[in-house]
């Protein structure tokens, strides 16, 4: 009987996010007879925990309390985070590698991957397999995290360093590889593309389900977490000064820290009473489904699954073509329309444009059902499942590379 392929999964919760989704479906769907599939948290924080098979869920035990996440990414740069961080993380994931013997790890995002490399340094040769796989653009989410000049340059050389160790570095869209391949100078040969997985079945049944609260105007919506990275307050003026728009709502759903700022906002544009912040839903998919226009006008991205969701849920969809992956999602004037990046201005154009006419709206949803069963989930584990294979055959190559304790080169920017 060949033995199964032992993966562990390694992230910080499952708060919600695309990296989290990525996770629990890979838990929950890859084929048990060829790959056993465990996770590694930090804690049970996030609403996808749920979605978990508590039985193959791992958390932390030294130190849970400190490792917890407290909103907004720059909350780990705090003096008993950072500490709690490099002391405890790294001795909490090796107790969860240990425990499962997996032959590939996979660490999600650049904090738990630098933690994982600092946790994989004393496995030495009997080290699992390592891929790093990122879901967003690492200079931005640091230049967000990080406002002194010399912690950014640091945590950049730092996360350079450590991701150049890795066997595998996973991208979520073939702009994110392109990109971080030459702004981390990763190994070419170490490169691998997985488009991030949707349900497009369970999506479009949640997606005919009624609304929590029925709505009585018609409304765009736009979904992600409540920060600078998703570019609501772009949203915000360029719904404002929509002529399209006026008589419909603006549906935010998401939570984060940046929240009563944009209400605020909201109520400054004059545009208050048509803005409705609804947090985090367990169905987003009903308010897709049913909205005029699903937007996106992120400042920079990863893969953003919501998109093709929305293109799943029959949505015309309106996105920035930002760094990286939503152009990489819809295909601007088939499948979506693409404006560029933190332009408020061809936000709102596009906006207008959209609105006004329905046959156009209708062409981007019947090609953005076509389009979204590209990323359908079956296809995606099965790439996942033969990446998992191929790494834990190159487990014990001799030409594997190991962690090894070494200095960070000190490497000027390109």
């Amino acid at each position: 009987m060949i033995e199964r392929v032992r993966v562990t999964l390694l992230l910080s919760s499952l708060n919600g996010g695309g990296a989290e989704r990525v996770a629990v479906h890979l838990l929950n769907r890859c084929d048990p007879a060829l790959i056993d599939v465990r996770m590694g948290l930090f804690s049970r924080a996030g609403p996808f925990y749920a979605d978990a098979d508590p039985s193959r869920v791992d958390v932390a035990t030294l130190g849970a309390s400190l490792l917890e996440f407290e909103g907004h990414n720059s909350s780990f740069y705090r003096p008993h985070r950072l500490i709690a961080g490099a002391a405890l993380a790294p001795v909490n994931i090796a107790r969860m590698i240990r425990g499962h013997r997996p032959h590939v790890v996979m660490s999600f995002l650049k904090g738990v991957s630098v933690l994982t490399w600092a946790a994989l340094l004393g496995f030495g040769e009997d080290r699992p397999r390592w891929i790093v796989r990122e879901g967003n653009n690492t200079d931005a989410v640091i230049e967000d995290e990080l406002a002194n000049p010399a912690g950014r340059w640091f945590v950049k050389r730092l996360t350079r360093h450590c991701y150049r160790a890795a066997d595998c570095f996973l991208a979520n869209s073939h702009e994110m590889a392109q990109g971080l391949e030459k702004r981390l100078a990763l190994d070419h040969s170490r490169m691998r593309v997985i488009q991030n997985p949707i349900d497009v079945a369970k999506v479009a049944a949640l997606a005919r389900e009624p609304l929590p609260t029925p709505r009585d105007r018609p409304f765009i919506v736009t979904a992600g977490r409540l920060e600078y990275q998703k570019g609501h307050d772009l949203l915000l003026r360029a719904f404002a000064a929509s002529e399209a728009a006026r008589d419909l709502d603006l549906v935010i759903l998401g939570s984060g820290t940046l929240e009563d700022q944009l209400k605020r906002q909201a109520a400054a544009l004059g545009v208050a009473d048509r803005v409705r912040f609804l947090g985090f839903s367990a169905n987003p998919w009903a308010w897709l489904s049913k909205a005029r226009l699903f937007v996106l006008p992120s400042r920079w991205e990863g893969f953003p699954s919501i998109v093709a969701e929305a293109l799943a849920c029959g949505a015309p969809a309106l996105v920035t073509a930002c760094d990286f992956g939503p152009a990489e999602v819809v295909e601007h004037g088939s499948s979506g329309w693409v404006v560029p990046p933190e332009d408020v201005g061809a936000f709102g154009a596009a906006m207008d444009h959209l609105l006004t006419n329905e046959a156009l709206r209708a062409s981007l949803s019947a090609q953005g059902r076509e389009r979204a069963a590209l990323f359908d989930i079956d296809r995606m584990v099965e790439a996942y499942t033969s990446l998992f294979i191929e790494q834990a055959a190159l487990a014990n190559a001799p030409a594997r590379r190991p962690v090894v304790a070494q200095p960070i080169q000190v490497e000027a920017e390109a």
